[in-house]
């Protein structure tokens, strides 16, 4: 009973096609660039880009935003190697299962579990401020000690449903709103452009400041400036570091299209023009509206709740901060669904494999979809967003999506060496150069968030591998002698 067996690609592919436990192929090139884009632009772009360039890098946001996407980049060759080699549900759980071994896989899989419950919850959240905001009544009503946030709960669950429905369906919903929110940003980059003073762009990497002991304890510091032992400071060159390690948040997304490999017509083809067209779009567009938003207002201004809105108003063009509001709400929207969407293609393809109950991966006879994991997806982001302040936790995401970088990026090399033989639609080019610096470029940003997030980051992972040895390591598929099945199987 070895943590480290693999799962072979070829029986990952044969599962794919097991009656009760299949997803229907409705997905094109075009749905999944739709879906990578859906997911991308939201929160970061309508609230991290101008938290982060009071805080931490200025008008240099846009290089924050430059060196995250280019991190981006190096592990997308990875995920369209992988994905388009091995087209099953689950992402970088699948891709560790097939290199790296079960134990990996499972920390993986558990780790995106957390990524992706997580920040939907976070997004649902920000929704319910911001349709708050437009419609002038807040969407939280008290309950007891607490405060129960009516509209994270309602959007969460709506959503649910919709998932529930079909990806095709979701896909439609998702081109729908992906078409209105790319019109609202390049209305920002349009229409911010007449309103930009060049002057608000000096210095445009401004000179680096101590923080005070008084504002940020050692808890809330980078991990790597306690481990060198250098004074917290903001802005300068660590400034614009630190701030491509939070802007990291934005970026989440292209690899949820990897999770839908299994429900693509043609993943060879599909796959990487789907996880590269979406991160070149929304890069390009990031730094745009980092340019121009920095350069309507100065930098230690926007440090507000909704920073592009309150742009516009600043310079008297309240009609124009209405109108992003509304479309920070749509934007938004399919953040959530398609977030939910990959969280409960994650926790199918493990229900699938045993290492959490195989009732877990029934799919829906009717739709298609992983409709039990979607349901229990939905009733904890409700519950989360209702009822748990969760806005501190913001950084547990991107923590959990690079570590799953890392794994990929290594596994990219592990497969190349052990299956040299496998069919490659997608060949990561230089490797095993390129893999390694992918995971390199993600550990540093890992190393740059705050002491913090690395103790709940392994707090989690520590209670992950208790769930694996108490449950998952004796009920794996694979610890089931050949020729047998065991009865959740049947």
């Amino acid at each position: 009973m070895s943590i480290w067996r693999t799962k072979s690609i070829e029986q990952s592919i044969r599962d794919t096609d097991e009656p009760g436990h299949r997803l229907r192929r409705d997905l094109s090139g075009f749905d999944l660039i739709v879906f990578g884009i859906g997911v991308i632009i939201g929160t970061g772009i309508f609230v991290v880009t101008g938290r982060q360039a009071a805080e931490n890098a200025g008008p240099a946001i846009v290089l924050s935003f430059l060196a995250a996407g280019a991190v981006c980049a190096l592990a997308a060759m990875c995920y369209a190697e992988f994905a388009s080699t091995v087209p099953v549900a689950g992402s970088a759980y699948t891709f560790g299962y097939a290199t790296l071994g079960e134990f990996v896989a499972w920390i993986i899989g558990w780790d995106l579990i957390l990524e992706f419950t997580l920040a939907a919850s976070v997004v649902s959240v920000g929704w319910s401020e911001y349709a708050g905001d437009l419609l002038g009544v807040p969407l939280s009503v008290p309950v007891g000690d607490y405060r129960m946030n009516v509209g994270a709960m309602a959007v969460a669950g709506a959503l649910g449903l919709v998932g529930m429905m079909g990806a095709k369906l979701s896909g439609r919903v998702t081109a729908v709103v992906v078409a209105v929110k790319v019109g609202i940003v390049l209305f920002i980059i349009a229409v911010g452009a007449y309103y930009v003073d060049p002057a608000n762009w000096t210095p445009f990497v401004p000179p680096a400041e101590p923080v005070p002991q008084d504002v940020q304890s050692a808890g809330d510091r980078p991990l790597t400036r306690v481990l060198l032992g250098l004074e917290p400071t903001s802005f300068g060159l660590w400034g614009v570091i630190a701030a491509a390690s939070v802007v990291f948040f934005s970026f989440i997304g292209f690899d949820i299209v990897a999770t839908t490999a299994e429900e693509t017509r043609n993943p060879k083809r599909d796959m990487p023009v789907g996880i590269f067209g979406s991160l070149t779009i929304v890069t390009i567009l990031y730094m745009a509206v980092s340019a121009v938003v920095t350069g309507m207002r100065p930098y230690p201004e926007l440090g507000v709740e909704a920073p592009l809105a309150d742009a516009f108003r600043s310079v008297g063009a309240d009609w124009a901060g209405t109108l992003i509001s509304l479309g920070g709400v749509i934007g938004i929207t399919t953040v959530i669904l398609v977030l939910m969407m990959g969280q409960s293609r994650v926790a199918f393809a493990m229900s699938r494999d045993g290492l959490l109950p195989r009732g877990l991966s029934r799919t829906h006879p009717r739709f298609g979809t992983p409709y039990v994991t979607t349901l229990l997806t939905t009733a904890a982001v409700v519950l989360l967003a209702g009822f748990v302040p969760i806005g501190a936790l913001e950084e547990m995401v991107n923590i959990g999506t690079l570590f799953a970088f890392v794994v990929v990026s290594v596994g990219v090399v592990v497969l190349r060496r052990t299956r040299p033989d496998l069919p490659r639609a997608f060949r990561v080019p230089w490797s095993p150069v390129v893999p390694a610096l992918a995971a390199l470029a993600c550990l540093w940003l890992m190393l740059n968030l705050t002491v913090v997030t690395w103790l709940r980051f392994a707090a989690w992972m520590l209670l992950g591998v208790a769930v694996y040895l108490l449950y998952g390591m004796r009920r794996s598929r694979l610890a089931a002698p050949p020729g047998r099945r065991t009865a959740e199987e049947v």
